[in-house]
């Protein structure tokens, strides 16, 4: 389902919950919301209005991957940069790894199972701007 975007900063800056195999439907909300807007690379499940640690981005194949309870482990070669935000006016001059380790969860046959994989480049800065999200952090 299509849904609105919140610029409410008292849910944008709650830290988010742990997704469970239930939260599949906001993932898929997730999707359907991105595809639907211009230059939308990565949504948080806050920025929808729900304060569940589910994520989308879309690779450079405009492919969407859903990642629940994303965690930055490990980040190599930090590099600032300058950000926009979907659900914030101004950009914001920020820090961010040019590699990072991530774990999280996959959805597979209704469980989820756990990985962890290494990112680089755009998607890398994709993921942090969006665990920054579900940790509440306003860019």
């Amino acid at each position: 389902m299509i849904r609105e975007l919140v610029q409410d900063e008292a849910i944008l800056s709650q830290v988010c919950e742990r997704a469970t195999a239930g939260d599949a439907s906001v993932a898929q909300d997730l999707i359907d919301t991105a595809a639907t807007l211009e230059d939308c690379s990565c949504l948080a499940a806050n920025q929808i209005g729900v304060t569940k640690a589910v994520v989308v981005y879309l690779d450079d194949d405009a492919t969407p991957h859903a990642m629940y309870n994303p965690k930055i482990l490990m980040g190599i070669r930090p590099q600032k940069t300058v950000e926009g935000c979907l659900t914030r006016d101004d950009y914001a001059r920020v820090t961010r790894y040019a590699k990072v380790k991530v774990s999280f969860d996959e959805l597979v046959d209704g469980e989820l199972k756990p990985r962890r994989r290494d990112y680089t480049g755009w998607v890398a800065q994709m993921i942090q701007h969006m665990v920054d999200h579900c940790n509440g952090k306003l860019v």
